[in-house]
């Protein structure tokens, strides 16, 4: 048995029922976030454009600002579901990461922003352990597949 199915196992065994309600608002939080990228994209370019650590070409910048739109709005709701969670973490991580790093950090001493972006890190993380939990898509498919 490989690490990753022992940790899998290990994460399906040790989730208790408050974590569903911390993962649907982490997912909630997520696809909020999406939509309000979505509806200001200039904002999300802004925010990336004005990092002092990378700077990016115009091209690469707008494809990137077209996959964290993407990415938090089908993450978001993978995540509140509860299906495919630990794809859908691994997927986020790199976005939230760089929102914590190069954006909050780097930007102000005391960011007001960063917080809610550090707790999502630190949430994605442990969601990506201990996996989806008891009340989600991914049990209540697999019970009723059972039946």
């Amino acid at each position: 048995m490989n690490r990753v199915h022992k940790i899998e196992q290990w994460g399906d065994a040790h989730h208790p029922k408050v974590f569903d309600l911390i993962r649907i608002a982490l997912g909630v939080f997520l696809l909020l976030k999406g939509l309000a990228f979505m509806e200001n994209t200039a904002y999300l370019k802004e925010l990336i454009e004005n990092q002092q650590a990378v700077h990016f070409s115009p091209d690469i910048l707008m494809a990137l600002v077209y996959y964290v739109t993407f990415a938090h709005l089908v993450g978001g709701t993978l995540i509140a579901l509860g299906t495919l969670t630990r794809f859908a973490c691994i997927i986020q991580i790199p976005i939230v990461f760089a929102a914590v790093f190069l954006t909050g950090v780097f930007q102000e001493p005391i960011n007001t922003l960063l917080w809610p972006s550090l707790v999502a890190l630190v949430l994605l993380a442990l969601f990506t352990v201990i996996g989806s939990g008891p009340w989600s898509l991914d049990r209540y498919l697999a019970s009723w597949g059972d039946m």
